[in-house]
């Protein structure tokens, strides 16, 4: 999987960097090779989430993908 990921130098040094196809997917560091650690960190944390069990009906099917 492929995201783009805006980064931004911080007004008090070192960088943040944020997912926009990740809604709340954000993080810093004070250099870009740790930014670059932690977003990963990040995308990987957000895309664990749990959500609300899954509620299926007889016929239906419940399936996992990795991407």
């Amino acid at each position: 999987m492929q995201l783009k990921v805006v980064v931004h130098e911080a007004e008090e040094g070192g960088f943040w960097a944020e997912v926009p196809a990740i809604p709340g997917c954000a993080t810093q560091a004070e250099s870009y090779d740790e930014l670059l650690d932690n977003v990963r960190e990040a995308i990987e944390g957000c895309l664990a989430v749990e959500v609300a069990p899954v509620q299926s009906g007889k016929h239906d099917r419940v399936i996992d993908i990795a991407v």
